[in-house]
């Protein structure tokens, strides 16, 4: 059974963030036994509710234990669903007040992209650790501003690029790096979708000062992030154009689609894209000297599939598929308790920030842009 609401948050015109009304939300399981690090999810719209806090009960070494949202009776309900106890709800307001609950070590924000940064802060001032969705945060300077606030609070930061932790991207990745798909030449991927001011959780994606950019931010970034996974290099010249119909009342502040080209340092080349008006694609092509590969979905919530082909032969690769939302999650629990780096740092995402960044520059200029590698996380 569901409920029929709405998603997402919104700011006030005086730039404090409220709560929205509930999306539809799918019915909660059973957490499994174990010991688990507890989590605060911070912000309740339709993918925190339908995808993050139902994962939990997949999760081996994480526990949700407390809610953040502008809409109290919204988060009354999930507090009921899930077991989460009424003093561990909290509103944007009172967040700091986490400071003082030693039930939450880690805090999952899955906010607008424009206050990924401010509430990032604000946890680790806090004291916790803090998974933050993608895009990390809207420019360079607020990656930084997170990256220096874990660092002084002695707490880590982990970006949620929960393809990293998806089985088929992981086995991808192994095939790529292991040589199975001879010397990579070629990457591709493409990410679109139609954005639909219908929905709330899109009506937020069409605000520049909330976004921070269109398709390139949201889901180009999976492209971009494919070509830098698979070929475990940085990229050292990007080239880019953008199309967007400014008639479109959805295009008025943001761009729609988006082809980026990236050359790494072997000599391999990345064709990407990304776009809000096209019908859904989310695919993953790699072009190797032995072999190419298809993946797609690529970035799905389930149900991928993968074609592997060679000059004789083409063979499908079938595996679990798990879970990449509890994977990931699990991930950063563990780093915590063994006080480690994650895979996906705040590094990570600032480097993505800069590409893409760049990506606008050359679009904009007309030219090539050259990149620094001196930056580059290790991978």
């Amino acid at each position: 059974m569901t409920m029929r609401v709405d998603a997402g948050l919104t700011p006030a015109p005086s730039g404090v963030p409220v709560g929205r009304p509930m999306p539809e939300m799918e019915r909660p399981m059973p957490e499994a036994p174990g010991r688990r690090l507890g989590y605060a999810v911070v912000g309740l719209g339709q993918f925190a509710l339908n995808q993050i806090i139902p994962s939990f009960a997949r999760s081996q070494s994480s526990k949700l234990v407390a809610l953040v949202s502008g809409n109290r009776d919204k988060a009354l309900h999930v507090a009921e669903c899930y077991g989460v106890v009424q003093k561990n709800i909290y509103d944007y307001q009172s967040f700091d007040r986490i400071a003082d609950n030693d039930e939450i070590d880690i805090v999952y924000i899955i906010l607008p992209n424009a206050l990924h940064a401010e509430f990032t802060v604000r946890a680790f001032q806090a004291g916790k650790h803090v998974l933050c969705e993608k895009p990390m945060a809207v420019t360079v300077e607020e990656c930084d501003a997170m990256i220096r606030a874990g660092r002084e609070a002695d707490r880590r930061l982990m970006i949620a690029y929960r393809a990293q932790y998806e089985p088929y991207n992981m086995e991808a990745i192994r095939m790529a790096r292991e040589g199975e798909l001879g010397t990579i030449r070629l990457v591709t991927s493409d990410h679109g979708r139609i954005l639909d001011p219908s929905v709330p959780a899109d009506q937020w994606r069409m605000v520049k000062s909330l976004a921070g950019g269109g398709s390139l931010y949201d889901i180009g970034i999976y492209s971009l992030q494919a070509a830098r996974y698979i070929t475990g290099e940085e990229p050292v010249e990007v080239s880019g154009y953008i199309t967007s119909d400014r008639n479109d009342p959805r295009f008025a502040e943001i761009e729609d689609l988006v082809a980026f080209q990236l050359r790494f340092p072997s000599g391999a080349l990345a064709n990407l894209t990304s776009s809000y008006s096209t019908s859904p694609v989310k695919r993953i092509q790699v072009f190797g000297s032995k072999a190419s590969l298809v993946l797609d979905p690529a970035t799905e919530y389930e149900r991928h599939q993968m074609m592997v082909k060679t000059g004789k032969e083409e063979r499908r690769v079938q595996m679990p598929e798990g879970n990449q939302f509890a994977a990931e999650m699990d991930h950063l629990a563990k780093v915590v308790m063994e006080n480690r780096e994650p895979k996906t740092p705040g590094e990570e995402g600032l480097r993505d920030i800069r590409i893409l960044q760049a990506v606008y520059r050359a679009a904009r200029e007309g030219k090539p842009v050259l990149l620094s590698t001196t930056d580059a996380p290790t991978r």
